[in-house]
């Protein structure tokens, strides 16, 4: 069985954006349709590659297929997005294919910061986005056993004389890691430099095509990495993952304080709660807050910024994360759900970034001062 081109268009007709008053399909802003079978494939092109609805049209384009052709069509993540205006200065921008690089950082470690960073990952790719997960976590890389790619090695093309680093892909996500390029039961003793420089070229020197976001898994606290990504590109914005405890909130306020300081200024998206709070898989109405209730529900209050989710302690994450099979895999599951709800919030908040604010500015050092200045 096929759909009919006719269907499709028609069930399209029902989305309208929000700014523009009329449907998408009125506006010329479907493309390049596809049908195979249950398979549906199209590109919605936006004027401004920074439209604060860009994701809001396509889950209601995924909404309205279900609903008017098929609940059951292949369509949730074959949605492209593809704008007219390019923004200023793009030409000097590094990394002008990446729309989006997000921070995911902690104050401390041992909160499931990488876990985090692995299933947002997912979701968001599973939301129809490109998304490439850099782990930058230089002296604990856990991407590549949550991706189930350990001991796998990327190639290395020569483009134009200069070596490029191919990532290495699963579950609908690029990845890199210094894990790839070490033995795993190797202990790295690396000065700041050494650190740094691994990061450059995960950043730099590497394949990472057309991407809808960038994730930089970053180490945890305040390090010389976290300066050289915010020296080396343009970061959309940061996400803070702590649990509720006490102690890692004191952490999480100084990692918060680090980008917003006048000298970084990087936006923060978010706060992510994790280990919210224990569920028994047998018992999943049944909440146990071992770390404490609320904490970082509170925090996001207190500092006016966004609460993007509270993820729950289930056996399945950690089992998971070691069987290399991330828990938002399993859309059914509790931590899936939460996982897939808090994606929403992210590319809702990274819209509102973008629609609002300019681009962030690299910073750069002044060897003399040796303080953090934004460039001009």
């Amino acid at each position: 069985m096929s759909y009919r081109e006719e269907n499709i268009i028609t069930a399209l007709k029902h989305v309208i954006h929000p700014e523009k008053g009329k449907d998408i399909v009125s506006l010329k802003m479907v493309e390049d349709l596809k049908i195979k079978g249950k398979k549906i494939n199209f590109t919605l092109h936006f004027d401004n590659p920074n439209d604060p609805f860009i994701s809001a049209i396509r889950k209601a384009c995924v909404s309205a297929i279900q609903k008017y052709v098929d609940k059951k069509a292949d369509i949730k993540e074959n949605i492209s997005i593809k704008s007219d205006e390019v923004m200023k200065n793009d030409e000097k921008k590094v990394l002008p294919n990446i729309k989006n690089i997000i921070a995911v950082a902690s104050g401390k470690g041992g909160v499931g910061k990488s876990t985090v960073a692995t299933n947002l990952a997912i979701a968001l790719s599973k939301s129809g986005a490109a998304v490439g997960l850099i782990d930058a976590d230089i002296y604990g890389p856990s991407i590549p056993k949550m991706f189930n790619v350990e001991g796998q090695r990327p190639m290395v093309n020569k483009i134009d004389g200069v070596d490029i680093i191919e990532p290495i892909e699963n579950y609908g996500i690029k990845t890199l890691s210094i894990g790839f390029f070490i033995n795993p039961d190797d202990a790295l003793v690396w000065r700041g430099p050494m650190a740094t420089n691994a990061l450059k070229q995960l950043l730099l020197q590497s394949n990472w095509g057309e991407l809808d976001y960038l994730m930089v898994d970053l180490p945890p606290g305040t390090s010389d990495v976290h300066l050289t990504l915010v020296q080396e590109v343009s970061v959309t914005g940061a996400i803070i993952v702590s649990t509720p405890q006490e102690v890692a909130l004191a952490d999480a306020i100084k990692g918060i304080a680090m980008f917003l300081g006048d000298k970084i200024n990087v936006p923060i998206l978010g706060l992510v709660e994790n280990m919210s709070w224990f569920t028994p898989e047998e018992l999943p109405d049944n909440k146990y807050y071992i770390f404490g209730k609320d904490g970082c529900k509170k925090l996001a209050e207190k500092k006016n910024i966004p609460l993007l989710g509270q993820i729950p302690i289930v056996q399945s994450i950690c089992e998971g994360g070691d069987a290399g099979k991330p828990s938002v895999l399993d859309e059914n599951s509790i931590v899936g759900k939460a996982f897939l709800k808090m994606a929403d919030q992210v590319a809702d908040q990274v819209a509102k970034r973008n629609a609002t604010l300019d681009p962030t500015k690299k910073v750069e050092i002044n060897p003399v001062l040796h303080k953090v200045t934004p460039k001009n």
